[in-house]
C-alpha cells in the first residue's frame, strides 16, 4: 500500500469531502496511451489505489506499463469502538487521495486498446466514483 514515508503535520482538518472545482493538475495523460479518469469529487483510499493496480498488473501480466498518478498524503483519523464523546482527534487511521473531475488515477501502454479498456473497466470497480477510459 501507498504510505507517506515522512508527514509535517500527523493530523488535517477533514477540509470538504466536495472539493471545489475540476482538476488542474495530473489532468491528462503524461506518460502512457490509455488512462482512467475521474468524473466525480471524492477520496481514494490507499487500499482502493493498490486493488486498482493488482486488477491492471494482473490483467496485463508482463505486456504493458502501469503508471499510477494520485498519491495517499491525508491522513484520515479515528476513534476507538464506544469511545466517550470528548478525549480529542482520534490517531491517524489511514490516508487518502483527493481527487476532483479531470483527475486521470493510472496510465497504462504497451498494450492494445482492447485490452485496456477491458482492465481499466475492470480497475474502475475498486473506485466510489465515476471513471471514464481515455485515450491519447
Amino acid at each position: 500500500m501507498l504510505l507517506p514515508k515522512k508527514v509535517l503535520h500527523r493530523k488535517w482538518h477533514k477540509g470538504r469531502r466536495r472539493a471545489k472545482g475540476i482538476a488542474t493538475r495530473a489532468n491528462c495523460l503524461a506518460f502512457g496511451e490509455f488512462g482512467l479518469k475521474t468524473q466525480t469529487h471524492g477520496w481514494v483510499t490507499s487500499r482502493q489505489i493498490e486493488a486498482g493496480r493488482r486488477v491492471l498488473t494482473r490483467y496485463v501480466r508482463r505486456g504493458g506499463k502501469i503508471w499510477i498518478r494520485i498519491f495517499p498524503d491525508k491522513p484520515v483519523t479515528r476513534k476507538g469502538n464506544e469511545q466517550p464523546m470528548g478525549g480529542g482527534k482520534g490517531a491517524p487511521d489511514h490516508y487518502v487521495a483527493v481527487v476532483k473531475p479531470g483527475s486521470v488515477l493510472f496510465e497504462m501502454a504497451g498494450i492494445t486498446k482492447e485490452s485496456a479498456v477491458e482492465a481499466m473497466k475492470l480497475a474502475s470497480y475498486k473506485f466510489g466514483l465515476k471513471t471514464k477510459f481515455i485515450v491519447r
